[in-house]
């Protein structure tokens, strides 16, 4: 990973990425007046796409997401976090746990690059990563089609094979898992971390994911998904685990 100071803070890059990069690339303003927005997803908030040919020499589209704060603080804060490394900021960390994570092949997002704009003792931050060409997130899928029986037994084989290297995911949740063929990413790895591994944090994981598509069944009864399915990711994700 490398840095680049600009004039509000700094900016964490990966090997890969042009080091013409500037504050600019991480707004939708900038990218909208290149014509290069190719779609958003809106959750709590919007994340964008890009296409990042239009500036630089790169072919596929990328992501865009501001970084908010949830949960009571965000009525205090919106999105500013305080600021006690450039290291230690979310998107920083973020960045280096996926740009370590993708260097040892596992399913998740290229990384692009992080973006931390500092004002007194605080911080905003964005983060790039690279768009998962034809992915949709479980939700998605499970709203139009089911997965067969040897998919969900893959995704529970991917999710182990995280755990098993000690990667633990803070939103382990049904739209922060895409589907690709019959291939499986993570995404979001706000506040994850490497860690020892240890069963009570892997089966809080696993209790937060079915916790997330239980949520989405009430929300959407037609959601293609039920308790025998969960049997057939978790059997194969105990039979994967600690291999």
């Amino acid at each position: 990973m490398k840095f680049k100071k600009t004039a509000k803070g700094s900016i964490a890059y990966c090997q890969h990425t042009p080091s013409s990069i500037e504050p600019s690339w991480f707004g939708a303003d900038f990218w909208r007046q290149h014509s290069a927005i190719t779609g958003s997803s809106k959750g709590r908030y919007t994340t964008w796409f890009v296409d990042a040919s239009r500036i630089a020499n790169e072919q596929n589209q990328w992501v865009l997401r501001h970084y908010y704060r949830g949960g009571l603080i965000e009525k205090i804060s919106h999105d500013q976090y305080l600021f006690t490394g450039l290291e230690k900021t979310r998107a920083v960390a973020e960045l280096a746990l996926l740009e370590t994570l993708f260097d040892q092949g596992f399913a998740v997002p290229k990384p692009i690059a992080a973006n931390v704009e500092r004002s007194g003792l605080f911080y905003r931050a964005d983060l790039i990563i690279e768009r998962v060409e034809g992915a949709e997130d479980l939700v998605a899928r499970l709203s139009k089609s089911a997965m067969s029986d040897e998919q969900w037994q893959t995704l529970g084989e991917t999710i182990a094979q995280f755990h098993n290297h000690g990667v633990y995911h803070a939103d382990l949740n049904a739209k922060n898992i895409l589907i690709c063929a019959n291939k499986f990413y993570l995404i979001d790895f706000d506040r994850g971390e490497l860690r020892q591994t240890n069963p009570q944090w892997q089966q809080a994981n696993m209790s937060r994911l079915l916790r997330s598509f239980r949520k989405e069944l009430g929300k959407l009864p037609s959601l293609a998904f039920d308790e025998a399915n969960w049997q057939q990711l978790h059997q194969a994700y105990q039979a994967k685990l600690n291999q």
